[in-house]
């Protein structure tokens, strides 16, 4: 428990002298500094997490977290100035001219270092990669800055809230960096031998995808044909009279031709070895993880990217390659149809939610008498968020409209703001850019009287387009909002549990994580729990719970049910 005179927030930074830590009480009112060595600062910092639990504030997350981890120091809040910065400048709800002055804090994220790299805190005259300001004085005044901006909001309760989340998930994604995800290379080098062939001396194709190209150029007629070329390989598939506009796989199956079921198989070989191949293994995978680098924020909408190792995709084939270590488990949980549950609750629409209350939404939706098929169903509220209102899709969507007219409504003036040039916010806070130069110069120009059919023409299209990206961004970015609430509850959660006194062989996920289950993956509507087999029930609690806690967090009692599908195994392969 926090001592009385605790401060409620701790200001890192740095000075001509080294680091400084500067202590905050709850007005934002500076009640002392504590110089510190490299040396002293992770002692130094557990100790006022233990003693005080307080708000963390740093420039970036990335430059002061992952040290600390590598010597075994977690903390349970920050307040990641970049990631805040990005979200107030932008923010509707923020006054204008609010975040003026503010100059540097839209550099890019610090890059996340290897284990071996020199600490962050060495102060002999290392190189730090650029970032935002480390200053302590220019740290001060930002948070300041972001104190005033948020309390003289339109709504500062909700983008309180929203910078909580924001910054959680900055914390997380370092943790999921320093634990890793457990990885068994040689159940990789397996599942690729058996799909691609022998991984061949030297570089070079496999031998079951050279088979594969081989039966393409066979059936095209064209043994020097351009797999991997599209402009190249369009023109064979033109002169072999495969009449497509693009070689995606949707367009492709829509075509009888000897040559479309090798290419199809060619293509999916080729993308697995160039995207999860060998090169990918020996780069990304090494003693037992996988430590991606995850960068929170990094869509516009608010979804997580990724900077490198392809953090944001788990192939369904390399699922066996992700397994438990021995005495531990895997709990993995990913949430059915998320972006549409959120729009039933942000839209505070009774059908739809009525329709998700306890099972698979579509089917729900079918049961209610909107349309006939599941498939419809799902064609439908897809389409209805991401703007595919032509064809199957539009012809569904006056049946959407009067069974669900809240939740229709919602994304349908969301579209129409954008296709004005307005912008649209996420339901914290988070808010769209505006449309470019480029977009209002077309506009303005067809409404000239000189316009040409040509510039209305373009200017309705690029009106629509944006209508399209708005009216996803209001769900898009709620439900990563969403993600972000059950991240952090979960996190929580897990670190409250007590940890196993057993020798269990997770070292390798670092000194903060081998003996507590702890989050291990993320991929914006499923996580991974690595957990202590004894803990492995409980950790699954904690996951469905936590998704409980995230809904209430957002939309309060609004009846709408997060429903999950959760299953502890040795490995990630769902049967």
């Amino acid at each position: 428990m926090p001592r009385p005179d605790a401060p409620s927030w701790i200001v890192v930074g740095r000075t001509d002298g080294g680091v400084v830590a500067a202590l905050l009480d709850a007005d934002g009112a500076e009640t002392g500094r504590h110089p510190l060595t490299a040396s002293d600062l992770p002692g130094w910092v557990a100790e006022r997490e233990a003693a005080d639990a307080p708000r963390w504030v740093w420039n970036d997350t990335p430059q002061w977290y992952a040290s600390l981890l590598r010597a075994g120091v977690r903390v349970g809040r920050c307040h990641d100035l970049r990631l805040c910065h990005a979200i107030l400048r932008s923010s509707a709800y923020v006054v204008r001219g609010a975040m003026r002055g503010a100059g540097g804090w839209d550099a890019a994220p610090f890059v996340a270092v290897a284990d071996s790299a020199p600490a962050l805190f060495d102060l002999d005259g290392a190189e730090r990669p650029a970032g935002p300001p480390d200053d302590l004085d220019e740290v001060l005044a930002e948070f300041a800055r972001q104190r005033g901006a948020v309390a003289s909001s339109a709504d500062p309760s909700r983008l309180r809230l929203l910078l909580a989340a924001e910054s959680a998930g900055a914390l997380i994604a370092e943790e999921l960096r320093a634990a890793g995800l457990p990885w068994d290379a040689a159940a990789h080098d397996r599942i690729l031998v058996d799909l691609l062939g022998e991984r061949p001396p030297g570089g070079g194709q496999p031998e079951k995808l050279a088979a594969a190209a081989a039966r393409v150029r066979a059936a095209l007629g064209d043994p020097t044909a351009s797999l991997d070329s599209q402009p190249k390989l369009l023109r064979s598939l033109h002169r072999a009279g495969v009449l497509v506009e693009s070689t995606s796989r949707w367009e492709l199956a829509e075509h009888q031709h000897p040559a479309i079921d090798p290419l199809l198989e060619y293509k999916k070989l080729a993308r697995l070895l160039s995207a999860n191949g060998w090169a990918w293994l020996d780069e990304w995978v090494a003693g037992g993880r996988f430590r991606p680098v995850f960068v929170p924020g990094g869509v516009v909408t608010g979804r997580w990217a990724s900077s490198g190792g392809g953090a944001l995709q788990l192939p369904r084939q390399l699922r066996e390659a992700v397994r438990a270590d021995p005495g531990w488990k895997l709990v993995v949980a990913d949430v059915a149809q998320l972006e549409p549950r959120v729009l039933a609750a942000m839209s505070s629409d009774t059908a739809l939610a009525a329709a998700a209350r306890g099972r698979d939404l579509y089917a729900g939706i079918v049961e209610s008498g909107a349309v006939p098929s599941r498939q419809q169903a799902k064609i439908a509220l897809l389409g209805a968020m991401y703007g595919a209102t032509t064809g199957e899709s539009g012809r569904l969507m006056p049946r959407l409209r009067r069974a669900y007219p809240r939740a229709m409504g919602l994304v349908d003036d969301a579209a129409r703001t954008g296709e004005d040039g307005g912008v649209v916010s996420t339901w914290l806070g988070r808010t769209s850019p505006p449309p470019s130069e480029a977009w209002a110069a077309a506009q303005s120009q067809a409404t000239e009287a000189e316009a040409s059919g040509a510039d209305e023409t373009r200017a309705r299209r690029w009106a629509r387009d944006r209508g399209r990206f708005t009216r996803n961004f209001v769900v898009q970015g709620t439900a990563a909002e969403w993600a972000l609430a059950w991240m952090a509850d979960l996190r929580s959660r897990l670190h409250a549990m007590p940890p196993v006194v057993e020798d269990l062989a997770a070292s390798r996920s670092g000194p903060v994580f081998a003996r507590r289950p702890h989050l291990a993956f993320f991929l914006h509507d499923e996580v991974i729990v690595h957990a202590p087999a004894s803990l492995a029930d409980s950790a699954a609690q904690a996951v469905t719970d936590a998704a409980a806690a995230a809904g209430r967090l957002l939309f309060g009692d609004f009846p709408v049910d997060f429903l999950l599908d959760v299953h502890i195994a040795d490995s990630a392969l769902k049967g």
